[in-house]
């Protein structure tokens, strides 16, 4: 009797182990929100209005601030989160997007189009704040705390390199492109609503950014994007004139 071997089919969740741009991230992020449960005790509760919100009132985003010379809150704001859901959701985002796309780039680039994004997000912020509007000037006082723009810049390039990559979304399970099409459809109602707030220009600014990046830069992560476009068009091509690659087939056409 043969013996029984055991099934070579292996199931996965998730891209695997984080790389290390991705882990430093992750650290980082981790560690500034132990900063801020550490803040809760040590600050005086009448600061702000509440414990942590010193740490919050010097480092979150608030264009107020940043045009009045705290310039670095569009980079520190990034690493701050309002509570332990929201931490646990961006980072595990970063996670599920970010490692496949350090794979692709390599640390460097990855960090480089994170920031930017990151950035990107916060300053889309800073000018909508600016507009002649009432909730504008809401915006113009208000505080945004998190890493959602750069992980929607992230879900941007995702969606961009891997766009039949199967998700689920809530229990449903749909290609990657078309969840970037619902969630940037869902951002952009959400922004253009009465009820559109802070975060929502922030999520739409690290997808508009994100795009802009990958399809206007000259290097990085465009490179690998144009160089899978060309592929394609190459293959397309191939097969509409009948083009073998290598060697010599005699029973076929070759042009």
């Amino acid at each position: 009797m043969p013996p029984v071997r055991g099934s070579s089919v292996r199931y996965s969740i998730g891209p695997g182990y984080p790389t290390p741009g991705v882990m430093q991230l992750l650290v980082a992020t981790g560690a500034v929100f132990v900063l801020q449960i550490l803040a809760s005790f040590v600050a005086s509760p009448e600061y702000y209005g509440d414990r942590e919100a010193w740490l919050i009132g010097w480092f979150g985003l608030r264009p107020s601030l940043v045009l009045s010379g705290y310039a670095w809150q569009v980079v520190t704001y990034l690493f701050l989160h309002s509570g332990l859901l929201h931490l646990v959701f961006n980072m595990l985002a970063l996670w599920m997007f970010g490692v496949d796309l350090e794979r692709r780039w390599g640390r460097t680039a990855f960090l480089r189009y994170y920031f930017v994004c990151g950035i990107g997000a916060g300053l889309t912020v800073l000018l909508v704040s600016l507009l002649p509007f009432a909730f504008a000037s809401d915006m113009y006082r208000a505080v945004t705390i998190g890493a959602s723009g750069a992980i929607f810049g992230l879900m941007m390039a995702y969606g961009m390199l891997f766009p039949h990559r199967t998700i689920l979304f809530f229990v449903f399970p749909i290609p990657m492109w078309l969840f970037l099409v619902i969630t940037g459809a869902f951002v952009l109602a959400q922004a253009g609503s009465a009820s559109g707030g802070v975060a929502h220009y922030a999520h739409l600014g690290g997808l508009v950014v994100g795009y802009l990046y990958l399809s206007i830069g000259t290097g990085g992560p465009w490179a690998e994007i144009k160089y899978r476009y060309v592929k394609w068009r190459m293959n397309r091509l191939r097969k509409r004139f009948d083009v073998h690659q290598g060697g010599r087939r005699w029973d076929s056409r070759v042009h």
